[in-house]
């Protein structure tokens, strides 16, 4: 699916899209600039009460042969005063949807429908691309070829963004950056749709290496013999039960000076997880794959980075295993030693992202980052807390707080601070070594889980921690735009926003 900017009209596309927005003062819609028969169209609509420019309306006129489009679909956006650019995310979303239920082959939309509630209208096409190309993603690799009679259903492959003037450099550019951006972030969903056995930590690894040739990214792959010379007992522990090997995933992107530092990103890569010996109950396994979701989002922003030329230098490390039963599995009870040497008591072998994590934590604190965050579907606790609106941030440091807010309120993720103290810390001492990887209780387990994985970065360094347990998959029921069923590729936008505010 393809977004194209032109100037039109183009006529001999099958459909219209116009959208309104809702005066506050009439209740009327209003939109762009329109011609007096798109005008009467509108009115029309309003007068019989089958549209009123309300957010996430739609209507479909068929054969109405205005303005010389056969077709014409109106859509809402709502309050005039609180479009912004996940609004419009959204409406790429339902507009795509609309079409495609219309079973519409062609379609243009009249952009300064939309484009004209936002100061920025470059950020208006690049916003409302997102919600477009993203709503096309369809993971369709392991189903069998359909027969000739559906190969031949209609499809809609491009929407025509119709300017009344030739397009501008800014929006063009604009429109390059949401399709670097959404064919990043539909890697990363695609990585996370795989079942466990089409994506092992081998063949992660492989891809990984795969989609960077030619985009300046580096990536370096461990394989066990190596991860266990560099003293990575946490991955090693949670890879004993399985007979797939572990892989540790280096990537690197310098796209600044040698003389500054790079900003590090960490994602938890379980390719699958039963839990280990504290095995989960069999109810929903399934969506265990997904578990690699916070290291699919690190590949994903790594390779946006790379094909964006940003001007900074950044490092992405995904520590990745499976965590299944086998008779070498790790024990509750058992004791390793991490990479930076901190001993651990595992209670539980089902919190076992902290373990790898921790690793690969310590590793990245040993390249003096300017910053370091990871993402992680790394608690239940976290769905309690906060659903599957919000990822959960965990840092004590109030600027990157700050920053981070700032570039979620940019590309539409929502986030969440959550609590970080010393309290939790002392909740996850051991008993018979330093750190147990369970708290010695029940309560604040997204809390006490991200105070276990701060004991492996270095005091000095600006570090975060994204609990995206309930935003990595299945979440089409808050955001259009992602999978019904499937992952959602979340933080890919926002880490690359973070990276390029250094």
């Amino acid at each position: 699916m393809k977004v194209v900017l032109q100037k039109g009209p183009k006529t001999d596309l099958q459909t219209l899209v116009v959208f309104c927005a809702k005066d506050k003062k009439s209740g009327k819609p209003v939109s762009g600039k329109l011609s007096p028969e798109m005008s009467k169209l509108v009115a029309s609509a309003h007068a019989d009460a089958s549209f009123n420019g309300d957010k996430k309306e739609g209507v479909f006129f068929r054969q109405c042969n205005v303005d010389g489009y056969k077709n014409i679909l109106l859509m809402g956006l709502g309050d005039p005063a609180q479009v912004d650019g996940e609004s419009l995310r959204v409406a790429g979303s339902l507009c795509y949807s609309a079409l495609k239920a219309h079973k519409q082959t062609s379609a243009g939309v009249m952009a300064e429908s939309f484009t004209k509630f936002m100061k920025d209208s470059a950020l208006a096409v690049q916003s409302f691309s997102e919600g477009v190309e993203l709503s096309a993603y369809e993971f369709n690799d392991l189903k069998s070829k359909p027969k000739k009679d559906d190969a031949k259903k209609p499809t809609l492959e491009q929407i025509s963004l119709l300017f009344s003037a030739a397009p501008s450099a800014a929006q063009q550019g604009a429109l390059k950056r949401a399709e670097i951006l959404v064919e990043c972030q539909n890697f990363a969903r695609w990585l996370g749709d795989n079942p466990g056995n089409y994506m092992t930590p081998t063949i992660m690894a492989n891809e990984t290496v795969k989609a960077a040739k030619g985009t300046g990214l580096k990536v370096t792959v461990w394989d066990k013999a190596r991860i266990k010379k560099e003293n990575f007992g946490g991955l090693l522990a949670v890879a004993a039960g399985s007979s797939e090997d572990p892989r540790f995933i280096i990537m690197e992107y310098n796209g600044a000076g040698k003389s500054k530092k790079p900003v590090c990103f960490v994602g938890k890569g379980l390719t699958f997880d039963c839990g280990g010996i504290s095995i989960k109950p069999s109810a929903q396994m399934e969506e265990m794959k997904y578990d690699m979701c916070g290291g699919a989002a690190v590949i994903g922003t790594m390779l946006a980075l790379a094909r964006l030329k940003a001007k900074v230098n950044v490092i992405g490390l995904v520590p990745s295993t499976e965590n299944l039963v086998g008779p070498a599995a790790t024990k509750p009870g058992d004791v390793y030693t991490a990479r930076n040497g901190t001993t651990v008591e595992v209670f539980n072998t089902d919190a076992e992202g902290r373990l790898i994590l921790g690793d690969a934590l310590a590793y990245g604190s040993e390249q003096k980052p300017v910053a370091m965050f990871d993402a992680a579907t790394l608690t239940g606790a976290i769905l309690i807390a906060l659903g599957n609106t919000h990822t959960g941030v965990f840092t004590r440091d109030g600027k990157l707080r700050k920053r981070i807010q700032e570039a979620s309120d940019a590309t539409g993720e929502l986030v969440w601070a959550m609590p970080l103290v010393d309290f939790h810390v002392e909740d996850m001492k051991g008993i018979h070594a330093d750190l147990c990887n369970i708290s010695n209780g029940r309560l604040a387990g997204s809390s006490t889980a991200a105070a276990f994985l701060e004991q492996f970065v270095d005091k000095d360094i600006p570090w975060a921690h994204f609990d995206i347990a309930g935003t990595a998959w299945n979440v089409a029921s808050r955001f259009p735009y992602n999978p019904k069923k499937g992952a959602s590729g979340v933080m890919v936008r926002t880490f690359v926003e973070l990276a390029e505010s250094y």
